[in-house]
């Protein structure tokens, strides 16, 4: 049976990724430096607690597991310091690599981003395209990649996989907003008029993208991959569509963007806002890649679209809304603290709903 090390685990895509894997009769291990939920996963998971920055308790992991592949996931997000978004970013992508090979696992897959392209200025954007990181984390991803070149260069199969935005059961975080906006009936302010085109990605699709790249022929895996959805309308499209699944009355809404990002970095500022500048700098453009290396290598396509992705991840809210915790911006797995934004959503009609059981979180 094969045996998978997943680090970041505990996280929102090491959780699918685990799921997804078992599915396959893959036998799961996790590395993390967050608490597990164990109940969460599969009979026969195993947890292991270590910071990717440690290597000597990344090596015992390695000896103890002793996995036949690798998925690096474990990552520091953008509102992370930026002395932690490097040093775990880049040096602990290097210690997983340096590790992972002593002990004699036959390939790493790296998570990396499609922000390691920056803002760019051509669509889609293909895998050769220029990299241009925006802020710590872009460019942290980027010198990521650098490490996994080094490593290729080595004889090592290192397949790299930049993923659109990805949601689906269980992702909080920015979404939990705006499903917590559309559950309330609330019109729904996009930044600019919506009329871009913003590709996401449903996470089980991302899952098997991991799959593939862990189980194709060599040749065929060693290489950088885009991955998204393959059908996608305009923001406003999108979100449109996912307002019509609530029945709630919420409906997409125009602002002018030369004054929304302004103010939205003003209030992250004075952290009155989740929002960090990724996510706002961005939205009103077009933002989509080209999926036509990972179908012809890999043999990958995506099941569903964007739309399909919001109202299965919406879904999950409904079901789970009343248990969520609230933290503060640093993982997927929680609802964010939205700040100033909930007095935006009163004066944009939000209506107030049935107090909830919110447990604080400062994971």
């Amino acid at each position: 049976m094969a045996k998978l090390l997943i680090t970041g685990g505990a996280g929102f895509l090491g959780y699918h990724l685990a799921h997804h894997f078992a599915q396959y009769g893959v036998q799961i291990a996790l590395l993390d430096v967050a608490p597990y939920d164990e109940s969460e996963y599969s009979t026969g998971t195993e947890f292991y607690n270590a910071d990717v920055r440690d290597r000597e308790a990344v090596r015992q992991v390695f000896q103890k597991a002793q996995p036949q592949w690798v998925i690096h996931g474990a990552a520091a997000l953008p509102l992370w310091k930026r002395e932690d978004i490097f040093s775990t970013n880049v040096q602990g992508t290097r210690v997983v690599l340096e590790e992972a090979f002593r002990a004699g696992v036959e390939r790493v897959a790296h998570v990396s981003s499609t922000a390691v392209y920056g803002v760019p200025i051509k669509h889609p954007i293909e895998e050769t395209d220029p990299m241009v990181g925006v802020g710590p984390y872009g460019e942290s991803k980027i010198r990521a990649e650098q490490v996994c070149e080094e490593f290729r260069q080595q004889g090592h199969i290192v397949p790299i996989i930049r993923p659109k935005t990805f949601i689906g059961q269980a992702r909080l975080g920015v979404f939990q907003i705006l499903y917590d906006w559309v559950e309330s009936g609330a019109r729904i302010p996009m930044i600019g008029n919506g009329r871009n085109r913003y590709q996401l990605l449903e996470v089980t699709d991302l899952a098997e993208a991991y799959y593939r790249a862990l189980t194709v022929e060599p040749d065929k895996a060693n290489h950088t991959f885009n991955i998204g959805a393959e059908r996608f309308q305009t923001v406003r499209e999108d979100i449109q569509a996912l307002c019509d699944f609530a029945g709630s009355g919420a409906r997409p809404m125009g602002t002018p963007a030369w004054l929304v990002k302004p103010v939205l970095r003003l209030l992250e500022i004075l952290k009155l806002s989740p929002l960090y500048k990724w996510v706002y700098a961005t939205a009103d453009k077009d933002s989509f890649v080209s999926v036509e290396k990972a179908k012809t290598l890999l043999g990958w396509s995506a099941r569903y679209s964007n739309a399909d992705a919001l109202i299965r991840s919406y879904e999950w809210y409904l079901e789970h809304a009343s248990g969520l915790e609230v933290g503060t911006g640093v993982t997927h797995r929680v609802a964010w603290e939205q700040g100033a934004l909930r007095l935006f959503k009163w004066l944009l009609g939000g209506r107030k709903k049935p107090a909830r059981s919110l447990k604080a979180s400062g994971r």
